[in-house]
């Protein structure tokens, strides 16, 4: 098992460790020529991360320790601005913009928090897709078979916490870019209610859905970084007892086309659950079916990727990941009557979900349809499409109804990773976060 943030904490505090030495091993395992390092980090801040590791270490000695994350080496998103340098979001196509005059917010939370920022990691191009694919900058190899893809958009982020090249990592999540990638890893993606944490000084891809989450070894570790995102106190909820939790299957949509790898890593996780005594309730959500035909014209992604890129497009639209493009392109079809009715759609399609999931303490469903596809599998226009729309296809559904959600391994050792998931109701954060410390040990294989 990787280290989580609590254990490197209690070893800096007792002097088992230094943060000068936790850099040190986070940045050989990138520089490391048999690794996945330089698929991984778009970016490294060698010198940099060096230097806030030994103030670190300073400011120990003189009992000044901000919290759990002083010291502890993290990776930020290829898509945050982070003072002085250009920020590229995974493209070629912005390398000729002016640097960033100061970090993004949420960079910026964490260095006041004590994190060392090693470096900034490879995504799907402007955060446009959930296999983890970059034709620029290389895909880095899923840590549990080299050959397959890491998930996206947040794919150096996983694989940068999965390879301990950080502890934990800034990724995005606009219809499921923290937890597709945490699933197909193995490791722990947390999505919270959007409107908590700022997404100023961050590349847009759809300013109604993005969300700012932590992926990290453990639960607790999430619930730490998420604190520091949302400038909240750094409080991990105390764990809830599982008997009597009542949990919600969705009947529709989101159990269809399962890899059996899946299937069976999912239904055996609920089987733990109830032998705990949850109540695991399939329940009828015709409601979700209507999704595909509320967002055919490309929905909220399209349609404010496309303000956001059309200057850029027209002047840089040939250095474009060439299956990104049509993506956003789709939303110059959009007009505004649709996007009006896309608003209404959601804030309709919200309340009649909620009416119903309201009665359970979460929903749960796997986090994606199939386990990571191979490279070759994705290699084809039309294979990379099948395969984006089944790992994203159950994490979206949080995102359009303005849910948090988290994704926890659930699969057993020798299988491919399976990600299980909580979504709770809007706000919910904390109380999804302290439900998934006990769910997380049960569910784990």
């Amino acid at each position: 098992m990787n280290p989580t943030i609590q254990q490197l904490a209690s070893d800096l505090a007792a002097g088992r460790t230094t943060s000068r030495a936790l850099t040190e091993e986070a940045l050989e395992r990138i520089a490391d020529p048999a690794g996945e390092g330089s698929r991984t980090f778009i970016r490294v801040y060698k010198e940099q991360a060096l230097a806030a590791a030994d103030a670190s270490d300073t400011l120990r000695k003189a009992g000044m320790v901000p919290g759990p994350l002083a010291g502890i080496p993290v990776s930020v998103k290829n898509l945050c601005d982070v003072a002085g340098e250009t920020t590229l979001s995974g493209s070629r196509a912005l390398d000729d913009e002016q640097p960033a005059l100061q970090d993004a917010p949420v960079v910026a939370r964490l260095r006041a928090a004590g994190a060392v920022i090693v470096g900034s990691t490879n995504m799907s191009e402007f955060a446009f897709s959930g296999v983890g694919f970059n034709p620029h900058y290389g895909t880095p190899g899923n840590p549990a078979d080299r050959k397959r893809v890491p998930g996206g958009s947040s794919a150096g982020a996983a694989v940068s916490v999965a390879d301990r090249m950080a502890v934990a990592a800034l990724g995005t999540d606009t219809g499921g870019s923290v937890r597709i990638p945490a699933a197909v890893c193995g490791i722990v993606g947390f999505k919270p209610t959007a409107r908590r944490v700022p997404i100023d000084g961050v590349v847009p891809l759809s300013t109604s859905l993005d969300s700012i989450g932590p992926l990290a070894n453990s639960v607790e570790c999430c619930a730490i970084v998420d604190a520091v995102f949302a400038a909240e106190p750094i409080v991990v909820p105390d764990a809830v007892p599982l008997a009597g939790l009542r949990f919600g299957v969705p009947k529709q949509f989101v159990m269809e086309e399962l890899d059996p790898v899946v299937e069976t890593a999912f239904e055996r996780a609920c089987r733990a659950l109830v032998a705990k005594g949850v109540a695991v309730e399939y329940v009828d959500l015709p409601q979700l079916d209507e999704l595909p035909a509320i967002n055919a014209k490309g929905g909220f992604a399209a349609s404010e990727a496309f303000a956001w890129h059309q200057k850029l497009i027209a002047r840089r639209g040939k250095d474009y990941d060439q299956l990104v493009y049509p993506r956003i392109m789709r939303g110059k079809e959009m007009s505004a009557a649709d996007y009006i009715d896309l608003l209404a759609a959601r804030a309709d399609l919200i309340k009649r979900v909620s009416a119903i999931t309201v009665n359970y303490d979460a929903i749960i469903m796997p986090t994606c349809a199939i386990a990571a596809p191979t490279l070759d599998e994705v290699s084809t226009s039309e294979g990379f499409t099948k395969k984006n729309m089944l790992l994203l296809r159950n994490t979206t559904v949080g995102n359009f109804l303005d849910r948090c959600g988290i994704s926890l391994p659930c699969h057993a050792a020798g299988e491919l990773p399976v990600g299980f998931m909580l979504m709770g109701e809007a706000m919910a954060d904390k109380r999804v976060l302290a439900m998934a410390r006990s769910v997380a040990p049960v569910v784990s294989g």
